[in-house]
């Protein structure tokens, strides 16, 4: 999909977290292009960086890119009995409020619950062990 990013951003590869438009945003000419087209707490890579460029207030360099980009594959933790590459599951958060190191693989940005995720990679064991006993295995989703 097309969108706008700032110039100084706008590179292939980059990966984003979208948050939503600032007030700005509003009632600029460019909002269906720029913002609309993006789903708010949705992490987006950049796969390809246009020539064009357009006037910005909100970005530091006053200008934005347009770029193509899609959703980002997203590294989480999910339970090992469901691990397995080309499967597609329902996201869930585990029933968890502890901090630990591996909380942001369990809670990962850019994903709800519900989604519907292909595992398109699985890496194997986590680093560390699950404080509360889950059986747990690092996965890339799309």
């Amino acid at each position: 999909m097309i969108t706008l990013i700032g110039k100084t951003l706008a590179e292939e590869g980059l990966k984003f977290m979208h948050y939503g438009a600032s007030a700005e945003c509003e009632a600029c000419r460019f909002k269906s292009t720029c913002i609309d087209s993006l789903e708010e707490g949705r992490m987006y890579v950049v796969t390809e960086v246009k020539d064009t460029e357009h006037p910005c207030p909100v970005h530091d360099s006053g200008k934005v890119k347009v770029v193509e980009v899609e959703r980002a594959d997203i590294e989480a933790l999910v339970d090992t009995k469901k691990a397995f590459e080309g499967s597609i599951l329902t996201f869930e958060f585990p029933e968890c409020d502890k901090e630990c190191t591996m909380r942001e693989l369990c809670f990962p940005e850019g994903l709800y619950v519900g989604d519907k995720c292909k595992i398109i990679k699985s890496i194997g064991k986590p680093a560390n062990e699950c404080i509360n006993g889950l059986k747990l295995s690092l996965v890339l989703l799309k």
